[in-house]
């Protein structure tokens, strides 16, 4: 079973047959998927699945806080079902490619107090950019 079914099965979510499909299509390392792909895979497990059931799991997920809805360059939203695992996202500018990475150290820790203008911090968002290996060449 995967990490987010078994999340949601702790949570008491009623897995109805399409959103455990919806949890199963966002199960893995490095899943940012958009609705619109999420719903494409979806059909494929599940043929009679709608795309606006999918977008209500989709949203259901990122209110309870088990998936994140992430946002690059205006780009379309993606959900990261990765969302209990500190993390930041390496983000290639050609094909919007993204990965999750876990450098050392900590960016709120990293931000000089005279940069804090008073600001209680409570989370940091780190994206880096750059051209995936496909891209660069």
């Amino acid at each position: 079973m995967s990490d987010l079914l078994e999340r949601l099965r702790r949570r008491g979510w009623r897995l109805t047959s399409q959103r455990r499909v919806v949890a199963e299509v966002l199960d893995g390392d490095h899943v940012h998927l958009t609705a619109d792909e999420v719903h494409a895979r979806a059909v494929g497990l599940l043929p009679e699945i709608s795309r606006a059931t999918v977008y209500n799991a989709l949203g259901e997920l990122v209110a309870l806080g088990e998936v994140a809805e992430v946002s690059t360059d205006g780009r379309a939203k993606r959900y990261d079902p990765n969302a209990h695992h500190p993390h930041h996202h390496l983000v290639c500018s050609g094909c919007g490619l993204i990965r999750d990475v876990r450098p050392a150290g900590n960016p709120l820790g990293d931000l000089p107090v005279g940069e804090r203008f008073g600001f209680t911090l409570s989370g940091a968002e780190v994206t880096y950019r750059g051209l995936c290996p496909a891209c660069a060449a």
